[in-house]
């Protein structure tokens, strides 16, 4: 084998450049590697040198545990006192948990970055986050001020979401309380949105029951609006349950008593439940099912779950159902149920919950059930028409053409007196407690006492068309046909004030219920001509100036008489009446000082009927429309029509009226569907 040429001086030359420029490479890859590590062992060493010690003297728990135990409570309190409120660890806040979305997003950037940088970047997280506020202030002093405006313009951005903080998670819950009572319904309904806490708060029966006391059955100072009825007793009964709940709120559940206080039953709610709808039985009969409604307690856990859920309803869904009456009333959607039965004109009407009686010129009474418009029963006796009705749980008490009043076990149907005491037909009856008043065409108001058996009557100048007891006060209101209404002491059966502006025979008057507030809506009352009578008929004034008003409060004697001055106890009559008249207006009157506030226009011919609330007033007449008023704004009704012959009388409640007509009919609005 031949041997192999041997490589010439310019190969060899190659040979060890090539091997020379491959050490230098390996030389460098090296050098380069020794970099990295030594800046990295450099970082680490600083770390241990500067960031070590700083991570041990702010957060000695996590980071010097053991020397953490040695130092004293003092040391420990001046470390805790570094912090603000927003992120002092031991508040039940904490600190502020970052947004999960944005860490991960900022992780998977950092992860990007070679190992060293990521080092570093953490190693002055870690000192920020370890640092006391001073500190971190300075730190972030340092940061702005070697920031450019991109910079700058990215922090101002990102600052705007990030300084927003839950001031409800950071506050006793009875502060957040406070806070969320001045929310209306919209603004507390998005705070149930904002998180599960929130949501606790903002639907707590706290919140919402004091939503009940400033909107149910008024109207509200601040946003003008009002719900529908509800019994104010309930609210009252419920209110210290719910101040204790809002102390303890967190560390209780509510109990059996707290239950019940904020329970609301049948009345309340947009549907009665069967179970509290009124039956035609005896007395005894009904007393039974009652007491076997309430003298069924659970018999296991179970069914004590369901009796207590079936029972109880938190207030926001009470605020829920009354706000949606509400808005039907506003919007004037409700469902018309038509009962049709009486063979002559219906004069009278009166309803409570699912029972409904009528009187009529064909002599009888009905009695309906309005929720399945059945005709239970028909009350016949009277000789003549009847014209006026009233009953409660156990009586019906009617007053006819006949010139007879008669009183009845409706229940049963029964007839069980007859009272024979005026000389003409009796228009008109109310009765309270112990006392009957009756009116008629006699000229006469005839108060009965049912307690003492004595009677009396209270003369009028024409025939007498309304006629209501206030047995608190010991008054009653009356209308007569000489365009009068009168009120009169029934101590003294003296006549206190005449209230006298319609021209024409007056043929309602009604009583405003006390809790009505109208100070604020009757600034810019009418001007209209003022005059008030003693009991001779004499005017006394006819207009009171301011003069006489100061003199009036300095003597401080009582605007109804001497008999009020007397019996310092003595509950003053209601402020505001209604009256109604031929005349085609309403006047809204003041009743001690006797000035007609405001005078409400709108039906072509005259009222017979008129009934009223807290929040509205509910009209009917000759002209077959049906008129609902607001008592605080003299303009603006809503009309309602249907029947075909005038409205004779209306029945009004918090989710519907009901009205009886010439045309025979009587027709039901009913606003809780």
């Amino acid at each position: 084998m031949a041997n192999a040429p041997e490589p010439s001086s310019t190969q060899r030359s190659l040979v060890i450049a090539n091997s020379g420029v491959s050490a230098n490479a390996d030389s460098n890859r090296s050098l380069q590697r020794k970099d990295t590590d030594s800046t990295t062992q450099t970082l680490d060493e600083l770390a241990r040198q500067n960031v070590a010690p700083f991570l041990e003297k702010y957060q000695p728990r996590q980071y010097a545990p053991f020397r953490s135990q040695i130092s004293n409570r003092s040391e420990q309190n001046l470390v805790n006192a570094s912090y603000c409120y927003r992120h002092q660890p031991d508040t039940k806040c904490g600190r502020r948990q970052a947004d999960e979305q944005s860490m991960t997003q900022l992780q998977s950037e950092l992860n990007l970055l070679p190992q060293s940088d990521q080092q570093g970047i953490a190693h002055v997280w870690s000192l920020f986050s370890a640092a006391p506020a001073k500190q971190r202030t300075l730190m972030l002093q340092g940061i702005l001020a070697q920031s450019c405006f991109p910079q700058l313009s990215y922090i101002s951005a990102s600052v705007r979401e990030l300084i927003r903080i839950d001031f409800l998670g950071a506050l006793p819950p009875e502060l957040s309380f406070k806070i969320l009572r001045y929310l209306d319904t919209a603004s507390l309904c998005r705070a149930a949105q904002v998180s599960p806490r929130w949501r606790a708060l903002a639907d707590d029966d706290v919140v919402w029951h004091r939503m009940c006391e400033q909107h149910i059955r008024r109207k509200c100072n601040k946003c003008g609006w009002g719900l529908p009825l509800l019994d104010r007793k309930r609210l009252r009964e419920a209110k210290r349950e719910i101040e204790l709940r809002a102390t303890n709120w967190g560390n209780n559940k509510p109990d059996v008593g707290s239950t019940e206080a904020a329970m609301v039953e049948s009345c309340s709610t947009v549907e009665p439940a069967a179970s509290g709808k009124r039956r035609l039985e005896s007395d005894d009969e009904a007393s039974a099912v009652a007491k076997r409604h309430c003298a069924s307690p659970p018999q296991s856990p179970e069914e004590d779950e369901s009796y207590f859920k079936t029972r109880y309803r938190p207030w926001k869904e009470v605020y829920r159902d009354r706000f949606v009456v509400g808005m039907n009333w506003k919007h004037k959607r409700c469902s018309v149920k038509v009962f049709k039965g009486h063979r002559d004109s219906v004069m009278c009407l009166q309803f409570e919950d699912n029972i409904l009686m009528t009187g009529s010129y064909d002599a009888t009474v009905k009695i309906w059930d309005t929720d399945t418009g059945e005709e239970l029963r028909t009350l016949k006796g009277h000789v003549a028409g009847v014209r006026c009705l009233q009953f409660d749980d156990t009586k019906l008490i009617t007053g006819s053409l006949d010139r007879s009043i008669r009183v009845w076990n409706w229940r049963t149907g029964e007839c069980i007196s007859k009272y024979n005491g005026h000389a003409e037909a009796v228009i008109a009856l109310h009765f309270d407690c112990t006392l009957l008043a009756s009116a008629s065409v006699d000229r006469t108001v005839k108060i009965w006492n049912f307690k003492d058996k004595s009677t009396f009557v209270l003369p009028h100048p024409q025939g007498v068309n309304a006629v209501k007891i206030d047995s608190v006060s010991r008054t009653v209101l009356t209308a007569c046909d000489d365009g009068a209404a009168r009120l009169w002491d029934l101590d003294t059966k003296t006549c206190i004030r005449v209230f006298h502006n319609h021209i024409g025979a007056v043929q309602q008057v009604i009583a405003l219920p006390r809790e009505i507030e109208l100070e604020n809506h009757l600034a810019d009352c009418e001007n209209d001509h003022v005059s008030t009578s003693s009991q001779n008929g004499d005017n006394i004034l006819s207009t009171l100036s301011p003069l006489l008003e100061a003199k009036s409060l300095s003597l401080q004697n009582s605007p109804f008489g001497p008999s009020f001055d007397q019996d310092q106890g003595r509950i003053e009559p209601p402020r505001y009446i209604l009256t109604s008249g031929v005349d085609t207006t309403i006047r809204l009157w003041e009743t001690s000082t006797g000035r007609c506030l405001r005078t409400f226009f709108g039906h072509l011919e005259g009222i017979w009927a008129l009934s009223a609330d807290t929040l509205r007033i509910a009209s009917g007449g000759m002209d077959r429309m049906v008129k609902i008023w607001d008592p605080r704004v003299p303009t603006g009704q809503d009309t309602y029509e249907g029947h075909s012959a005038a409205v004779n009388c209306i029945g009004l409640s918090d989710s519907r009226f009901i009205t009886g007509g010439d045309d025979y009919q009587v027709r039901m609005y009913d606003f809780r569907a």
